[in-house]
């Protein structure tokens, strides 16, 4: 079977062919790709399998999983077709690879941020985890979406209060609305503009490693 997406890879180093391992898809922002993620996750990849996904739209100088109409409105189309994409690439890994169905975390940054977000609110509590970097969850997908319930979910939410790109309030409404919907949420900001510090990067892995014992 082939992949519906081009992705990399990573995996522990000593399989045991008798367990099944825990999988963390990351998801990259606009116009980049799944290679600049990984530095995110580097020295975790002894305990999860690793799938870093590339967008499968062209945007110079990498790719992209949606387009935009405006500002904080994806066309919904487009959108619509990267969040497809994205389960069908979930499903395939989970058949390919030895993945624990009940440790299943979303990465991601930027667009990839409100991809995990989305991916999150429609797969429900099949996911274990997400951890959503400077991201927003589109007014279609709240009102028009199938929304799972996530009350067994943990998410890891963080902002910049200095973001230039995606206000800091849609990360304060990030949280709000995952509350409101039950997930268990931790919510952290920090003195930056629109990238991952060294300081939000050290709190999400902890907080990666401490959700995966529980």
């Amino acid at each position: 079977m082939n992949a519906p997406m081009v992705y990399e890879l990573r995996r522990p180093k000593e399989l045991d062919p008798t367990k099944k391992y825990p999988a963390l898809f990351i998801m990259h922002g606009i116009g980049s790709n799944e290679q600049n993620m990984l530095s995110l996750v580097e020295g975790i990849d002894e305990q999860f399998f690793i799938f870093s996904i590339r967008g499968h739209l062209s945007q110079p100088p990498g790719f992209a999983f949606f387009t935009i109409q405006g500002y904080g409105k994806p066309h919904r189309e487009v959108f619509d077709e990267g969040v497809n994409k994205l389960t069908s690439f979930i499903d395939y890994a989970c058949e390919q690879y030895p993945l624990d169905k009940s440790q299943l975390y979303l990465l991601g940054f930027s667009q990839g941020a409100i991809l995990a977000m989305t991916l999150g609110l429609t797969l429900g509590n099949k996911i274990k985890g997400i951890v959503a970097l400077s991201g927003y969850i589109p007014a279609f997908v709240k009102e028009e979406y199938d929304i799972k319930p996530v009350d067994e979910v943990s998410v890891f939410i963080s902002h910049g209060e200095m973001d230039q790109v995606l206000p800091f309030e849609w990360g304060l409404a990030n949280n709000e609305y995952f509350r409101q919907l039950g997930a268990k949420v931790t919510f952290n900001t920090y003195q930056e503009g629109h990238s991952v510090s060294l300081k939000n990067l050290q709190d999400f892995t902890n907080w990666l490693l401490q959700d995966l014992e529980k």
